[in-house]
């Protein structure tokens, strides 16, 4: 415990409360050297303790050697190493990282160093060994038998395109030149995989080499490979299927599909808190000829890849919450489109951007999320 004893303005001051923090202390307590040398007789310090400067060397050991304990010491550039490690405290530039490493009483490598470190990052192949750092550390620790994979975007405050930062579909209708990250995470999330694209490239076009730059750098032929629904095209399960990698794809459905009519005939529309259901699905979502089950049949169809060559396996499963929630989001949506009708609001962005009528909630059906996998 700190405790803070008063303050002293002269020497006489300094030297009770110094007296009355002893007298605080327990038996065998220990104070901090603050540089103050007291005079046997008097008791008087003879120099104030004055702090002239900090460190903050538990943070720094406890970082350097979280550093070192994953690999990345491999790369052997000390610059680099507190370039990342002052990012952690303080996410800055490069240039006022050294401020950072300054404030907490670590001596910087100089400026022009610390500009060079993404020149000598590129020229000694830096993501390389520290891709097989993650990895070893990851098994170590673990399997990489399942991954999981999504992608962010970076944009720049730059008036110009090049040939890497460049406009690209932008949820939020932005306009800057951004630039595509792609990442490939183990089950606990530790990272495994990176990659970088051109602004302007399909996120759904980045999973394949990046999954196929961490298999091959890695000599893996068997991993399941998990993502959302709009990241893996028909195309990309294709490509995964024909290279030997299982997949998880996870995806939130807007309507009751025909993979569960089976079901809906035999058990209703009503399902339980967690409730799973496993069926298959076309691979090909849009063609209606390959007949997925049969609803005169109450048994679900078991997925066996030997027969249904055409189909996916899918595994649905129903979450109350998310029910709960997306029944309050439609009535919502319902009100407005309702009070569009009536005249009682203006149509538009204060208004309803949906259509004039919609079910009510009373007759709204719910099912449940699904999950297409191979494997």
């Amino acid at each position: 415990m700190v405790e803070h004893v008063g303050t002293a303005r002269t020497d006489a001051e300094l030297a009770v409360l110094v007296a009355q923090a002893r007298r605080r202390l327990h038996e065998g307590q220990e104070a901090l050297d603050l540089g103050i040398v007291e005079l046997e007789d008097e008791g008087v310090p003879q120099r104030p303790g004055l702090i002239t400067s900090k460190h903050s060397g538990l943070l720094w050991q406890v970082l350097t050697q979280a550093y070192a304990r994953l690999g990345f010491d491999a790369v052997g550039d000390e610059a680099f190493a507190q370039l990342v490690l002052a990012r952690i405290i303080e996410p800055t530039s490069k240039a006022d990282s050294v401020r950072v490493l300054n404030e907490i009483g670590v001596a910087p490598a100089s400026l022009r160093t610390m500009f060079r470190s993404l020149q000598r990052a590129q020229e000694r192949d830096y993501r390389g060994q520290i891709a097989a750092a993650c990895f070893n550390h990851a098994l170590s620790s673990g399997d990489v038998s399942l991954v999981l994979y999504d992608v962010t975007t970076l944009y720049f405050e730059a008036e110009k395109e090049d040939e890497l930062r460049k406009v690209g579909y932008s949820k939020e209708r932005r306009v800057d030149p951004r630039v595509v990250v792609g990442l490939l995470v183990d089950r606990h999330g530790f990272p495994l995989e990176i990659g970088c694209f051109e602004g302007n490239k399909a996120e759904t076009l980045t999973i394949i080499p990046i999954v196929k730059q961490f298999a091959q750098r890695h000599g893996i032929a068997d991993m399941v490979v998990v993502a959302d629904a709009g990241m893996l095209s028909s195309s990309n399960l294709r490509d995964l299927d024909e290279a030997g990698l299982r997949f998880i794809l996870g995806s939130r459905v807007t309507k009751a599909p025909k993979d569960l009519e089976s079901h809906f005939r035999w058990h209703g529309t009503a399902f339980t808190d967690g409730q799973v259901i496993d069926t298959i699905t076309p691979r090909d979502q849009r063609g209606t000829a390959v007949k997925t089950s049969d609803p005169a049949r109450r048994a679900e169809p078991v997925w066996d890849p030997a027969v249904h060559a055409k189909s996916w396996r899918a595994v649905w499963a129903y979450s109350r919450k998310r029910a709960v929630r997306d029944n309050t989001t439609l009535t919502l949506q319902e009100n407005k489109a309702r009070a569009v009708v009536a005249g009682r609001r203006p149509p538009g962005p204060h208004g309803s951007s949906g259509p004039a009528t919609a079910p009510t909630s009373s007759t709204r059906p719910h099912w449940p999320e699904h999950a297409t996998s191979s494997g």
